[in-house]
This record gives structure tokens, C-alpha cells and sequence, in this order.
């Protein structure tokens, strides 16, 4: 009879531990989750470069929709620059367990963690979600001599080193791999290249507004309100189509340049979360990805659904890690 008791307790007890992983948190604390219909609550995302870049506007937004769509509340969104986002990325990686953080990310960080000699990598982290992919931009002051990308490629090819180009990435990211590849469509050794480096298209955007760069390459979606203002002009789009958002924009390949480069952004977790608090972030910005008001966002804002998560994230960015490394070492940055 003892024996069949205990068997019984047994049995409720898993029960009790299974209905407490399926409700999407963690069991410590009762602030409900994705599986349950309530918002989650004490989210935060990370951003590891200054505020007004791209992967700081995409959390945000992220942020902004999952709280829209009642899918958490209150969601932290906080910036901690530095070294291409690996100081961010060393962060991430010593906050083994903890299941409420995230970093937003993306193909700079992936670069960075190479030629900062990171002692933290991407590899270490829990992949949780690419969200989206991102054309670049070519861009340049309203009052710049360059009316078209020919009249600055001609310039460029007279001068590569009296040209500079500004990019909102450390060498390795996707700024740096940008005009370094476009220099070397055009005929243009890379090595000349007069890249100057801003952490985030937050620092960026002031060094092209004020002529510190003759041109900056960078996401698109990172210049649309000064495109807007009048502030700046984009000469050319890295899309294989035009893009929706900048209409009057030729592609590379339209401008006879034979080019086509996207940047991808996405979303990564500290190593050693538990299996329960990965579940209520992939329902989370799965419901994101499902919404009306993130399919909004991506129309308004020019950016291309890449979604997929779990494991398919995962075997994306190892691909990305391995082909990134090769080709920094053969620029001899890795």
C-alpha cells in the first residue's frame, strides 16, 4: 500500500513539474508565459553597439511589437557598445543560465569576434532566431559633389585612398565587407581602401551628415528618416531587386555593377538556458513573426523576413561563423 502512495506522489508530482515547464517559464518566479496566454514578463535584449544602428532599431522594434501584440510586457531594450559588439558578446556568454536575457546580433558580430580576438564566440551562445535580412546602401550628404554612384565610383577609382568610406561596423562586419567587395567588383584593390570604422550607423550617420566620410555603407533601413528629411541621398541599393521603401534607388547590378550583398540580423541567447526559458523566447518572437503589427514593420521599414529558429538558426550561423573566418584570413584580418 506504502508502495503504490509513493508511486502515486511520484506520479503528481511530475505532473506538476510537467505543467510548470509548458506554461513557458521558468519555475522560480510566477510572471506567466507564451504557452499560458499571459505576456511574458522581465524580458530584456541587449544591443551591443550605440543607439540609432540597425541592430539597436531592430530590437526595438521587436521590443515594441511583442508588447503590441500582448505577447510579453515591459521587455528591456539596453545598449552595451564596444569592440564590434564582442564586449556585448563577452557579456552574453558570462551570463551562463540566464534565461530572461537575449542580444540582438548579426553578420558584424560574427566578423568581430575574429578581428577582436574574441575570446567569446557565437558558437558559445544559444541561437534563438534570425529575423530578418537587409539590403546595403551606398550613401552620401545631400550636398556631395557624387549626384550617381558612377560619379563616385569614378572618383574612387582615381583616388581609393583619399576616398574615404565610413561603415558602422569593425572590419569583419558587414560595413567593412560591403565597399571592401564593391571596391573589388570596380577594379579597386582592397587593401587601398580608406575604411573608416564607427561602432553602430548610430555614429555613423553624424560622420556622414558631416562630411568626416565621402560616403557610408551600411543597411538602408539605418537612413530612411534622413532620405526622408532631405539630409541624404542613397546612390545605390546591393539588392537584386529594387527596394520598396527607395523606389527612385538603382540596384548595383542596374548601375552595370554586378554586385549583390544583404546583411541578416537576428537573435541569440546566454549558453546553458534552460529548456523551458528557450521555449517561452521561441513562442514569443515566433508570435512576433506571426503578427500583423511585425508584418507592418517589415514593409514599412524595407527589411526581408528571414525567419527560422531553433536549430535551423543554429546550423545557419555555424555555416556563417566558417565561411566569415575564411574570408577574413584571406584579407589577413583573422
Amino acid at each position: 500500500m506504502a508502495t503504490r502512495r509513493n508511486l502515486l506522489v511520484m506520479s503528481v508530482a511530475t505532473a506538476t513539474a510537467l505543467a510548470l515547464a509548458a506554461c513557458g517559464a521558468t519555475a522560480e518566479n510566477d510572471e506567466g508565459g507564451a504557452g499560458d496566454g499571459k505576456p511574458v514578463a522581465g524580458l530584456r535584449i541587449m544591443v551591443p553597439n550605440t543607439p540609432g544602428g540597425g541592430y539597436d532599431t531592430t530590437a526595438r522594434t521587436a521590443a515594441k511589437v511583442m508588447e503590441d501584440a500582448k505577447l510579453a510586457t515591459g521587455v528591456q531594450v539596453f545598449n552595451l557598445p564596444g569592440a564590434g559588439g564582442t564586449v556585448g558578446l563577452q557579456r552574453m556568454v558570462n551570463e551562463k543560465g540566464n534565461g530572461k536575457l537575449a542580444m540582438q546580433m548579426g553578420l558584424g558580430v560574427v566578423g568581430a569576434s575574429y578581428t577582436s580576438k574574441s575570446s567569446a564566440t557565437l558558437t558559445q551562445t544559444t541561437p534563438l532566431a534570425k529575423m530578418i535580412e537587409e539590403a546595403g546602401a551606398i550613401v552620401v550628404p545631400k550636398d556631395s559633389p557624387y549626384r550617381t554612384i558612377d560619379d563616385l565610383i569614378a572618383a574612387w577609382k582615381k583616388d581609393p585612398r583619399g576616398i574615404a568610406v565610413g561603415g558602422g561596423s569593425s572590419p569583419g562586419g558587414p560595413d567593412h565587407l560591403l565597399p571592401m567587395q564593391l571596391a573589388k567588383t570596380v577594379g579597386i584593390d582592397p587593401r587601398q581602401v580608406n575604411f573608416v570604422s564607427y561602432d553602430g550607423g548610430g555614429e555613423l550617420l553624424p560622420a556622414v551628415l558631416g562630411g568626416k566620410v565621402a560616403f557610408g555603407a551600411s543597411g538602408f533601413g539605418e537612413f530612411l528618416d534622413q532620405v526622408e528629411a532631405g539630409q541624404i541621398r542613397v546612390l545605390a541599393v546591393t539588392s537584386e531587386q529594387p527596394i520598396e521603401a527607395l523606389k527612385e534607388v538603382p540596384t548595383l547590378k542596374a548601375s552595370g555593377i554586378d554586385l549583390v550583398f544583404t546583411n541578416w540580423r537576428g537573435i541569440v541567447a546566454p549558453p546553458g538556458i534552460s529548456d523551458a526559458d528557450k521555449k517561452v523566447w521561441l513562442d514569443v518572437l515566433t508570435g512576433m513573426h506571426e503578427s500583423a503589427e511585425w508584418k507592418a514593420e517589415l514593409a514599412r521599414r524595407g527589411w526581408t523576413d528571414a525567419f527560422i529558429t531553433g536549430d535551423a538558426f543554429g546550423t545557419f550561423l555555424t555555416e556563417q561563423d566558417r565561411s566569415v573566418a575564411e574570408l577574413l584570413r584571406q584579407l589577413g584580418l583573422a
